[in-house]
C-alpha cells in the first residue's frame, strides 16, 4: 500500500513539472484550482498518516487552509505547488 501511494504521489507531482503558481491558482470552474488540490491532498494524507497513525500534528494550520469543507480561496495566495508538496510529505 506504501509503494502504491508512493508512485502516485510521484506521478502526480510529474504531472505538475513546470506548473507555475500563478496557473496552479487559477480556478476553472467548476474544478477547484490545482493548488488547493494538491494541499486537500496533503491534508489527507497528513491526517490518515500521521494524526491518526501517529498520534502527531505536525502541520496544524493545513486543515484550516485546506480541509474538508474549506473554500479554495486560499490557494489564490500564490502557493508554490513543488514547496506546498514537499513542505507536507508524510510517507
Amino acid at each position: 500500500m506504501v509503494t502504491q501511494l508512493r508512485f502516485a504521489r510521484t506521478e502526480f507531482m510529474r504531472c505538475l513539472e513546470g506548473v507555475f503558481a500563478e496557473d496552479a491558482s487559477r480556478r476553472l470552474l467548476p474544478m477547484n484550482c490545482i493548488s488547493w488540490i494538491v494541499g486537500h491532498l496533503a491534508y489527507q494524507e497528513h491526517l490518515y498518516w500521521v494524526v491518526r497513525a501517529q498520534g502527531r500534528d505536525l502541520a496544524p494550520d493545513l486543515e484550516h487552509q485546506v480541509g474538508w469543507g474549506q473554500t479554495c480561496e486560499y490557494a489564490a495566495f500564490g502557493w508554490d505547488v513543488g514547496h506546498l508538496a514537499h513542505r507536507y510529505r508524510c510517507c
